[in-house]
Parts: structure tokens; C-alpha cells; sequence
């Protein structure tokens, strides 16, 4: 049975729309599969670590060369990389803050986004010379966006820095296949919002029986 991995990066708590695609795909997911793996990771509601020059110097590091002060200041890291490579599916809820993603969830990608645990480097390819290490996963970004028409094409999508950014870097890692369910208006009038909702509810369910196909 396939592991999923939820992180929620929403500072908000039960009024975030973020969090509640979140909860909609576990929810559905349970009903397909009783007794499924989920591990969740909170990041919008806890700290999580910036990188520190500390931090730089004990990543440098041969692995044989590290204290336990080293081990110590990458644990975070760590286990944040250990979770994602024992999931098989990663469920990521996020709002978009001033047209990107929370500084939470920016800081996380600083954390696992190590060489040589999450991605290395082909010199010989010049044209795409990162080597994403977590191969084999899904990943489903469940977001919430204060306007609308975000996507390539679409009237807004030069501002869109926030799922450009996760599909970039999470590729980079390995990761390539990657479904993106928004809700969008959050920001406007209860009727486009309850209408986007709607319909993101359902595209969650859709994603889910797409992955058992």
C-alpha cells in the first residue's frame, strides 16, 4: 500500500482553504484505502529551521567527519529527507503569501533541498545538469490563491511564483509527476468562492482515481 506523506503550510487553522484540500484528499484517500499510511507534517503552525552558516559548514562535510554538534544542527534536515523518501505520495497544501509561498514551507525546501541526498549534479549535462534522487514519488500540491487565472496563458500567471516554484524545485528533487488541484478567489465574493471550491473538491477526488487507474 502506497505511503502518503501531508504537509500543511497554511499559518491558518480551520478557516484555511489550503488545509481543507488537504483533509478532503486524506479523507477520500481512507476511504479507498482503510488502514493507509499517513504521516503528517506541519509547517505553518511550528518552526522550522533556517539555513545558518552553522548549518552550510556541518552540510559540507564528509559524513564520516561530522560531530554530534554537525548531526545535531542537520537533524531537522534530516528527518524532514527521511520522510519524504519513505513516502510514495506527497500531499503538500499551501497558500500563496504576496504571490509565492509562506517563508515556512520556503525555509523546508532550504532543509531538503541538500546535494547528494535529494539531488545531485550530471557535469556532463550541461543542459540539465541536476539529477533529482527522489525518484518514483507522486507529488499533489493542494493550493489556495487569492485571485484568479493563475496558469500558464492565463491572465495572472506572471505572478505566479508560487507553483512554478514548488513544480520547479520538487522536479529538481525527482520528482516529475505532479498533479495541482487550486482553489482560487479566496479573495472574492462568496460566490465565485463557493463555486472554486466546488470545483476543486471534486478535482481532488478526480486526482485520487486517477492515481488507482
Amino acid at each position: 500500500m502506497k505511503k502518503l506523506l501531508v504537509i500543511n503550510a497554511s499559518a491558518r487553522g480551520s478557516q484555511s482553504h489550503s488545509r481543507t484540500l488537504t483533509e478532503v484528499f486524506v479523507n477520500h484517500w481512507r476511504q479507498q484505502h482503510p488502514g493507509a499510511e499517513i504521516n503528517c507534517r506541519e509547517l505553518g503552525n511550528t518552526y522550522v529551521p533556517h539555513i545558518t552558516n552553522e548549518w552550510i559548514t556541518a552540510n559540507v562535510k564528509p559524513v564520516a567527519e561530522r560531530t554530534d554538534k554537525d548531526l545535531e544542527i542537520l537533524g531537522a534536515s534530516d528527518a524532514y529527507i527521511n520522510e519524504l523518501r519513505e513516502a510514495d505520495i506527497v500531499v503538500l497544501g499551501t497558500p500563496m503569501y504576496n504571490w509565492s509561498i509562506p517563508s515556512t514551507l520556503k525555509a523546508y525546501i532550504d532543509q531538503v533541498m541538500r546535494f547528494n541526498e535529494t539531488f545531485t549534479i550530471d557535469p556532463a549535462n550541461q543542459e540539465k545538469p541536476y539529477v533529482g534522487l527522489l525518484q518514483h514519488k507522486t507529488l499533489v500540491l493542494l493550493v489556495a490563491r487569492g485571485l484568479q487565472d493563475y496558469e500558464p496563458g492565463e491572465y495572472n500567471a506572471a505572478l505566479n511564483f508560487q507553483t512554478t516554484y514548488l513544480k520547479t524545485v520538487f522536479n529538481m528533487m525527482g520528482i516529475d509527476d505532479i498533479h495541482l488541484v487550486a482553489v482560487n478567489g479566496t479573495s472574492m465574493n462568496k460566490e465565485v468562492l463557493t463555486s472554486t471550491i466546488r470545483q476543486a473538491h471534486q478535482q481532488v477526488q478526480s486526482v485520487i482515481k486517477g492515481m488507482q487507474q
